[in-house]
C-alpha cells in the first residue's frame, strides 16, 4: 500500500527529533505570558499557573488589624478663625474683670448693715469680735458660723479662727467656677460678701443649771449651778462642789434674755394742738409770781382722741397740791395717760417733790422756761416708782409742718467761704473779732 501524502498540511515535514515551535508559529513572548488565541477573555484573564516542576508555599495569612475593619473617622471640621478669636476676647475681658475684682475688698454684710473691710489679713473670728458691740447676738463664736458669696460662688468657712478673709476671696476668684460665672454673669463686677450667721441660740437652761427662787430652795436642789435673785436687784450664782458653796454676782446672766427699760405706745401721738393749748395755759399764771399749774392728759375710748382734764389744785411757785377726791373719772371710759404740769421760768427737770407724788405707772411730763418764746419739756415714765426719762417724740407730734415744695427751690448750696474754709480746716488760730470781720 502507497504511503498517503498529506497535501492540506503547510508544513513540511519534520525529523523525529525535531520539536515543533509554538513560538514561532504564534509569535514571540515569554512562556508565562503565553496566550492561547482560542480562549474566551475570561480564561484569558486567569493566570497560568506556575510549572509543577517549582511550587512556591502559600503566603501566611496575615492578622487583620482593628483599625482596618473600622471605618475611618471622619475629618474633623475646620476651625472657624472668627468663632475663636470671640472666645479669646471674652476670656482676655473675664480676665481683666477678675483683676480689677482683685482690689475690691470684701464687704461684711448682715441683715440691712454693709461695711467694706479694709483690714483683708484679719480673721473671721476677728471680724465677729469687732462686730459683736454692734451685734450682741455675734458675741458668742460657737454659735456663728461664716459664708463668703462672691460672684455664683458660696464658700462656707470650716475655720474661723485660722482662716484670713483675703485667703478666701483669692481661692474663689483663681478658681474656674468663679471665672465661669462671670462669663454668664450680667453682673460683671459683683462684691464678695461676707456673712455670718447665728446657728444656735439657747434653748432653756442646761440641765445641770437651774433658777430658784431663794436660797434654801437653791440649796435644797440636785442642781450644780444655781441662779437666784437677791433683794439688792442683782442676779447671784450658786456653785456646788465637794470644796463647799461658792457664792458670786453675776454680771452676765447669758441665761437669761436681755430686757432693756423704756415704753411702747399702744395709743396715738398726743397732738400738737393739744400742746399748744397746755403751754397758752401755764403761761396764764406766770404774769404775777410764777404759778405752777397741774393738767391730766386722759384717753376717751369711746371717742377715741385724748382730752385735757384739770382737777381742782392749789398752786404756788413751786408746790402743785391737787385734790383727786372729788369726781373720780370713769375708768371704763378714760384711760388717765399722762400728768403734765409747769415749772415756770425754771428748767424743766423733776424735782424730789415731784418723784414722791409721781409713783404711779403711767406718763409725766414737765414744762419748763414758759417765759421763752420756746419751753423746754422733758418726759419719763413711771414703772412703779422706777423712772425712766423718755424722748418727748415718743409720745408727742412734731412741732415741724408741712411746707410748700418752692421753699425748697429757691434754695441752693453753696460752698462755703474760701477764706474761712482754708483756716478753719487747716487749723489756724483766729481770733473771735478778725474772724467775723473777714465775713462777707
Amino acid at each position: 500500500m502507497s504511503e498517503p501524502i498529506n497535501n492540506g498540511f503547510p508544513f513540511p515535514g519534520m525529523e523525529d527529533n525535531e520539536e515543533l515551535d509554538i513560538s514561532a508559529i504564534f509569535g514571540g513572548g515569554a512562556p508565562a505570558n503565553d496566550i492561547n488565541p482560542f480562549d474566551t477573555p475570561a480564561m484569558q484573564a486567569e493566570p497560568v499557573a506556575a510549572p509543577a516542576s517549582q511550587p512556591k508555599p502559600a503566603p501566611a495569612p496575615q492578622p487583620v488589624s482593628q483599625a482596618q475593619t473600622q471605618s475611618p473617622a471622619p475629618a474633623a471640621d475646620p476651625v472657624n478663625p472668627i468663632a475663636a478669636a470671640i472666645v479669646q476676647q471674652e476670656n482676655q475681658a473675664v480676665q481683666a474683670t477678675a483683676k480689677s475684682l482683685f482690689e475690691k475688698p470684701a464687704v461684711f454684710t448682715y441683715g440691712s448693715a454693709k461695711d467694706e473691710i479694709t483690714d483683708g489679713a484679719m480673721t473671721f473670728e476677728d471680724l465677729r469680735i469687732a462686730k459683736a458691740d454692734d451685734f450682741p447676738e455675734l458675741s458668742e463664736g460657737k454659735r456663728v458660723s461664716w459664708s463668703v458669696e462672691y460672684g455664683k460662688v458660696t464658700k462656707a468657712i470650716a475655720d474661723p479662727k485660722g482662716t484670713t478673709i483675703q485667703s478666701v476671696k483669692e481661692e474663689i476668684e483663681r478658681s474656674k467656677a468663679f471665672l465661669d460665672g462671670l462669663k454668664k454673669a450680667k453682673d460683671k463686677s459683683p462684691n464678695c460678701l461676707v456673712k455670718p450667721r447665728v446657728t444656735a441660740q439657747s434653748k432653756g437652761i442646761a440641765c445641770y443649771k437651774g433658777v430658784f427662787q431663794s436660797l434654801e430652795e437653791a440649796r435644797e436642789s440636785d442642781k450644780t449651778i444655781c441662779l437666784l435673785p437677791s433683794g439688792d436687784g442683782k442676779v447671784y450664782e450658786l456653785r456646788k462642789s465637794e470644796m463647799g458653796e461658792f457664792i458670786a454676782a453675776k454680771n452676765n446672766v447669758i441665761e437669761f434674755p436681755t430686757v432693756r427699760a423704756g415704753f411702747t405706745p399702744a395709743l396715738p401721738l398726743i397732738p400738737q394742738n393739744l400742746i399748744q393749748q397746755l403751754i397758752s395755759f401755764f403761761r396764764c399764771y406766770m404774769h404775777e409770781k410764777e404759778y405752777e399749774a397741774l393738767a391730766h392728759i386722759l384717753w376717751d375710748k369711746d371717742l377715741e382722741q385724748f382730752v385735757v382734764h384739770i382737777p381742782p389744785q392749789e398752786v404756788s411757785k413751786a408746790r402743785v397740791n391737787a385734790d383727786l377726791s372729788q369726781g373720780g373719772l370713769d375708768e371704763t371710759r378714760y384711760i388717765h395717760y399722762m400728768d403734765i404740769h409747769s415749772h415756770n421760768s425754771m428748767a424743766a427737770k423733776f424735782s424730789p417733790v415731784d418723784d414722791q407724788d409721781e409713783r404711779a405707772t403711767r406718763l409725766y411730763a414737765v414744762l419748763g422756761r414758759l417765759d421763752k418764746f420756746f419751753p423746754e419739756i422733758t418726759v419719763r415714765m413711771s414703772c412703779g416708782g422706777i423712772y425712766c426719762e423718755l424722748d418727748p417724740a415718743l409720745v408727742f407730734e412734731s412741732l415741724g409742718e408741712m411746707f410748700p415744695q418752692e421753699w425748697r427751690d429757691n434754695v441752693k448750696i453753696g460752698e462755703m467761704h474760701a477764706c474761712r474754709e482754708s483756716k478753719l480746716w487747716l487749723g489756724e488760730p483766729l481770733e473771735a473779732e478778725k474772724f467775723w470781720e473777714d465775713q462777707p
